[in-house]
């Protein structure tokens, strides 16, 4: 592998100068500028990315730290993260945090070891005494999607109130009454949001949400099969379960089907977190969908605005309601003629 000595001798320059060159100094001359990028050319030389990081302080990576790897929510944001990050000239390193606060630590302390120059989570859960002592530090850092109240980091996540309230107003339109939810772990804030939401949606309608028709999972199929097989086996089942993410959505499916019953003649189901699995189930799954890919690109620019020195704002982006069949269709109107 050629070494940067190696360039110069080609070129014909000292060592100071192909450095100068790599690094885009205004003090070389055109002629010699020339001549060492063709040596780098013909060598295949590639500068030393940790020599250098430890001279600028600077690796042009940047961390990030997702909750779980096989949520397509998720690895969607990911995606737009990727893809922004390398748009602006850094790198991704990525870690999976399984839902779990100790590899969700693990990740972010590896990651703070390998120099990156800022940070993006998505937190497990409402706290981490590691993260609270990185931010405190100077670390870059902006949460996306959930967040960790209290703590001075700019947050990038949608709104889905609005979407909730359309997706209450839509089942009300429909005729249903009985609604539950599947929330998701109440320690975030993500869990916490959508039941506010969707009970606050309710009481527009005079609707109550009794305790028995909440059912507690943790964001993965397994937890929405369990509830949903709860809530079946009440004297009076909800009419509509709400699964309050996408993977719990598909635990819905398994357990109604697992007792010979039919969605939605048998019962509505609808889901926060739009996937594009949802077109193709039986029916289509009702959704509430977010701008996954504009939080990735919003939640990137916003780090590296920190990384830069200037301040960024938190940014809130509404999410949208898509009306499929998975809660019942609209009966058409009859004509008097």
């Amino acid at each position: 592998m050629a070494s940067i000595k190696d360039v110069a001798a080609e070129a014909g320059v000292s060592v100071a100068t192909v450095s100068r060159v790599l690094n885009d100094h205004p003090s070389v001359s055109p002629e010699a500028r020339t001549r060492v990028l063709a040596a780098v050319e013909a060598l295949g030389y590639r500068p030393n990315a940790v020599a250098r990081s430890l001279r600028t302080d600077q690796t042009h990576t940047l961390g990030l730290v997702i909750s779980d790897v096989m949520n397509p929510y998720f690895t969607e944001l990911a995606r737009a993260v990727e893809e922004e990050a390398r748009a602006l000239g850094y790198s991704v390193i990525f870690g999976n945090a399984d839902e779990r606060r100790d590899l969700q630590d693990h990740h972010v302390r590896t990651l703070l070891d390998r120099r990156i120059d800022g940070l993006l989570v998505s937190p497990t859960d409402g706290g981490s005494p590691l993260m609270l002592d990185a931010v405190r530090s100077g670390t870059p850092m902006v949460f996306v999607d959930r967040w960790i109240a209290g703590m001075d980091v700019p947050v990038v996540r949608a709104d889905g109130r609005q979407a909730v309230r359309d997706l209450v107003a839509h089942l009300h339109g429909l005729g249903h009454r009985r609604l539950a939810i599947i929330a998701g772990p109440a320690a975030t804030t993500t869990g916490r949001e959508r039941v506010d939401a969707f009970r606050e949606a309710l009481r527009a309608y005079d609707l109550e949400l009794p305790d028995d028709h909440i059912g507690q999972g943790d964001f993965q199929a397994e937890s929405g099969r369990r509830a949903t097989e709860r809530f079946l086996d009440l004297p009076e089942p909800p009419e509509v379960v709400f699964a309050a993410d996408n993977l719990m959505a598909l635990g819905v499916l398994d357990a109604v089907r697992a007792r010979g019953l039919r969605i939605p003649e048998d019962i509505g189901l609808a889901a926060f977190d739009d996937i594009p699995w949802f077109v193709h189930t039986d029916p289509p799954i009702t959704a509430v969908a977010q701008p996954t890919r504009e939080l990735g690109r919003a939640a990137v620019r916003a780090l590296v605005d920190r990384i830069e020195g200037r301040t960024p704002k938190s940014v809130t982006l509404p999410a949208r309601l898509v009306v499929r069949r998975s809660c019942g269709e609209t009966a058409p109107e009859r004509s008097t003629s």
